[in-house]
């Protein structure tokens, strides 16, 4: 009973009456609550120093979230990244080093989504950040990488080799010298390691391809991904060893090391001894030194790893484990391990894979080149894998591919889901060249009767795909002729040449060929002969062919013109090669073709691009004969102005030391230049303008192209400022080339004939003509020479014309104010060394005929005749014409108000000629 009622009285039941509250318990949990507003203005605000993204994150907040565990918060992340750095370029620089460790933190992230973001990102700041500022951070970007390649998921590694395109493509220096650690990688993509069980010692592991049946793609698929890197991270390597010398004919890449600068040199200063001219072995260009010794290069001192595939020991190691595995992958895609296939036709992903394959090989022999002994490397090369290559590379040669071609349903072959047929195509020719380029650098002179079976195979390919005449494209024709010139060296009779010359010759012929195929097939003649030519000094064996194609290039030449100045160049530089060799066969049809290069009009001369003029400029020295017909063509070209005059002296001095006048000791080739022929070359350049136009110079009449004057009879034809530039620095060379010639009366005899003959009677005369012939005339006369009336008058008559133009010149006539000088001068020359030409032009001023507006200008030539210091002693002799002429003026103006003009033209004579003790009186007794 006890129990019980302590029971009762711990659980006592509360009775609750009727209309009676409910009592709150003890442990009830009160639930009101109060709320007030809370002010956060600070927090509102935008940050004033880093710029935010339109999410309103800044640089910082973007950052801090790449460390989110949710995959959708680091994807936002990388997208306002990319948003913010798109907008506010500037914040890169300042948080470059935040931002490469974060975007390459995520390299090895879980979530595909995030890792292809890291990828766009990255691709977006390598277009925006420079080599040298990703420098010091590349390090730690190479290292993500290396995990992400190495990491166990196998999406991860798919997406490193994303990672791994837009390095190679923006910083491939930079990521090269990481070989060593990233070649590793990429062999551990494609096997695994394992024991050799040939190998008693377990020290040296073999590696074998590897398959995984948990990837979205196969295993070729997936191979043939990570081959295709592998080659264009080779490709790097090579691109980056300047020091590598390809055999084939690559076009040649600009560095600074192939750039020559030519040494400007100035004849006239060098041989007045004011310049010295300074000789370099090999043209400047990597001079060769012959010593003994030889200085380590600084790779020798670092580590092997750091060394990379510079090292032989690395390259060779590398080779070792490549070789084997590229070995399978290329007898998993050749045609003897596809059942439905037949012959040696590929599909097109076999095709590319074996591609690759050859391509990675090719790239690994050409790094062996840049090594020291390249000799040894060759034999090891030989040693270990010419048996191999010989039995898997080349059993099916040559290699078609082969297209497949799905049919649709209702076609009647509806049982057979592909159709296999041989495509037209020429992409297999890259895989069989690149295999011949891999197989013929395995091969030398001393092995040839070892290798002559299969070298004959890649012979004939060769010679067959050079004549098929199928379109091809430069890769394709670069790798050809390599293998072509490859075979050349090994064999170098001429039996086995001349068929491969002939082959490329056939090639050449083809019309409408690309821009870079006919300079690959150029350069390779080029090279051929060059070569040819070194052994004939010996042997006397040229090759026809090459002969032939030799002999057309002129025409060539001729034809192009200006529709390829590029390929225009080209043929100059051998033409001008072969012809500094006396080549006989080139010459002979250079001197056929010559008109029509040299053609004034449509000429290449006058139609290609300076350097390219200057060029055929210097072909004119090496031509057998100059014609008439050809001198008269280079005339038009010196006078014409499509050529600078600096040009064009250069043509006038080359064809002087082809002349007899050069002063040559020894005997110059007979009949090159005659000497009638040059003279008239001198004199037609010396006029400036042909016959025709001089004719048709005729009837123009007045301004503002024609000055003329009443008293004289020559009116003067106005050149323009270009053309008369032009033609004066011209003239001046054609006047050093006549002030040469030994017989300088006899020179001038021939002149004067040429002037008497084609200008005098002329009415109107260009004003660069009439300067030049006075020029002419001041620089050829002498004691000896005697000219006769029909000369003095003609000048007397250009003396004032020229003057006249001169005097009534408007100063603000800018164009011809700049002839005044040069005019000036070689008109005051003339009459200093011609006192009978100044007595004909006074006594030419008759000034009864002339208008009164014409006055002032004859007395203010008067008064600078009287006031030059040149022509004092001539005025005075002449005083009383001047006389007479003051008198003639006086009577017009008598009855009028002196001008200031007439005042001034008096004082002039009373001081000049008037008080002179020799005079007739004084100017007072004339008024």
């Amino acid at each position: 009973m006890t129990k019980k009622r302590k029971h009762q009285e711990d659980f006592q039941k509360v009775k609750l009456k009727v209309g009676k509250k409910k009592p709150k318990l003890e442990n009830a949990t009160d639930t009101t609550f109060k709320t007030k507003a809370i002010q956060i203005p600070e927090q509102l605000k935008e940050d004033g120093v880093l710029p935010t993204q339109n999410r309103k994150l800044n640089i910082k907040d973007l950052l801090s979230q790449m460390h989110h565990y949710s995959p959708g918060v680091k994807h936002n992340a990388l997208l306002g990244l990319k948003d913010l750095l798109s907008q506010y370029p500037f914040v890169i620089d300042a948080h470059l080093s935040n931002i490469i460790s974060e975007v390459a933190a995520v390299f090895t992230d879980k979530d595909s989504g995030v890792r292809g973001a890291a990828v766009h990102l990255l691709q977006f700041l390598a277009s925006k950040i420079r080599a040298e500022q990703i420098a010091p951070f590349f390090p730690l970007v190479s290292a993500h990488l290396s995990s992400a390649m190495t990491h166990i998921s196998e999406g991860i590694q798919e997406d490193s080799l994303k990672v791994l395109d837009v390095l190679l493509e923006a910083y491939p220096a930079l990521l090269t010298d990481r070989s060593i650690i990233l070649l590793k990688n990429f062999v551990e993509l494609i096997s695994h390691q394992q024991l050799s069980k040939r190998l008693k010692s377990k020290d040296k592991l073999s590696w074998m391809l590897s398959v995984n049946p948990n990837r979205r793609v196969t295993s070729q698929q997936w191979r043939l991904n990570v081959l295709t890197r592998l080659k264009k991270f080779l490709q790097a390597v090579v691109d980056g060893c300047s020091e590598i010398e390809d055999e084939g004919l690559q076009e040649q890449k600009d560095s600074p090391h192939s750039v020559r600068n030519p040494i400007c040199i100035s004849w006239k200063l060098h041989a007045n001894n004011q310049q010295h001219i300074q000789l370099f072995e090999n043209g400047g260009l990597r001079p060769k030194i012959n010593s003994s010794f030889r200085l380590r290069s600084l790779a020798s001192v670092m580590d092997s790893a750091e060394k990379g595939l510079s090292s032989a020991e690395n390259l060779k190691g590398f080779i070792e484990i490549i070789i084997p595995l590229l070995i399978e992958c290329w007898i998993e895609a050749s045609p003897a391990q596809s059942a439905p296939i037949l012959g040696n036709l590929l599909e097109s992903e076999s095709q590319q894979l074996m591609q690759q394959v050859l391509s990675i090989i090719h790239l690994l022999w050409k790094l062996t080149k840049r090594h020291d002994e390249t000799y040894k490397m060759e034999l090891w090369l030989r040693m270990n894998y010419l048996v191999d290559f010989k039995h898997y590379f080349m059993r099916h040669f040559p290699y078609s591919l082969q297209e497949t071609v799905k049919h649709k349903k209702k076609d009647s072959y509806k049982g057979n889901k592909y159709c296999m047929t041989s495509s037209n195509s020429v992409d297999h020719l890259l895989l069989n060249l690149t295999l011949c380029d891999i197989m013929v650098s395995l091969a030398s002179t001393a092995t040839l009767q070892m290798d002559s079976g299969w070298l004959d195979m890649i012979r004939k390919f060769v010679t067959d795909t050079l004549q098929d005449g199928s379109k091809l494209n430069s890769k394709q024709v670069n790798r050809l002729l390599g293998v072509t010139w490859r075979l050349m060296q090994i064999q170098q009779n001429k039996v086995a040449t001349e068929p491969l010359i002939k082959a490329v010759y056939t090639l050449y012929q083809q019309r409408n060929l690309l821009f870079p195929v006919r300079t690959l097939l150029l350069k390779f003649f080029s090279r051929v002969y060059q070569k040819e030519d070194l052994r004939t000094q010996r042997i006397r064996s040229r090759s026809k062919v090459l002969s032939r194609w030799l002999a057309g290039l002129p025409q060539q030449l001729a034809l192009l013109g200006l529709r390829n100045p590029e390929l225009s160049n080209q043929l100059i530089d051998i033409i001008h090669s072969a012809a500094s060799r006396s080549n006989k066969e080139l010459l002979q049809s250079l001197q056929a073709t010559a008109a029509r290069i040299y053609d004034p009009l449509e000429g290449a001369l006058v139609l290609l691009p300076a350097e390219a003029q200057r060029r055929l400029v210097q072909l004119v020295y090496f031509l057998p004969c100059l014609p008439a017909s050809l001198l008269a063509c280079l005339s038009r070209c010196c006078i014409m102005g499509r050529m600078s005059s600096e040009l064009a002296a250069t043509l006038i001095g080359i064809l002087h030391m082809r002349s007899s006048f050069a002063g040559w000791k020894c005997q110059v080739q007979d009949n090159s230049v005659n000497d009638v022929d040059y003279f008239s070359f001198l004199f037609s350049t010396l006029i400036g303008f042909s016959r025709e136009e001089l004719a048709g110079l005729q009837g123009i009449r007045g301004k503002p192209h024609i000055s003329q004057t009443q008293l004289s009879p020559v009116r003067l034809y106005l050149t323009d400022l270009d053309q008369f530039l032009h033609h004066w620095a011209v003239t001046e060379m054609i006047c050093h080339s006549l002030s040469t010639i030994p017989s300088q009366s006899q020179c001038f005899d021939i002149l004067q004939t040429g002037i008497c003959k084609y200008l005098v009677g002329l009415v109107v005369i260009p004003d660069s003509t009439a300067g030049s012939v006075l020029c002419a005339i001041n620089k050829l006369l002498d004691q000896a020479c005697i000219l006769s009336e029909n000369l003095h008058k003609f000048l007397a008559s250009c003396c004032y014309s020229l003057l006249y133009f001169l005097l009534t010149l408007d100063k603000e006539d800018a164009e011809h104010v700049q002839k005044r000088d040069m005019l000036w001068g070689s008109c005051i020359s003339a009459l200093a060394l011609l006192p009978r030409l100044l007595r004909l032009m006074l006594q030419s001023l008759q000034v009864s005929r002339i208008c009164r507006e014409e006055l002032p200008v004859v007395a203010q030539l008067l008064r600078l005749l009287m006031q030059h210091g040149q022509l004092r002693s001539h005025m005075i002799t002449n005083e009383f014409l001047v006389q007479q002429i003051i008198k003639d003026i006086m009577t017009l103006k008598s009855g009028e108000v002196q001008e200031q003009w007439l005042t001034d033209l008096h004082y002039c004579f009373n001081i000049y000629l008037a008080s002179h003790p020799q005079g007739p009186g004084p100017i007072n007794a004339v008024y």
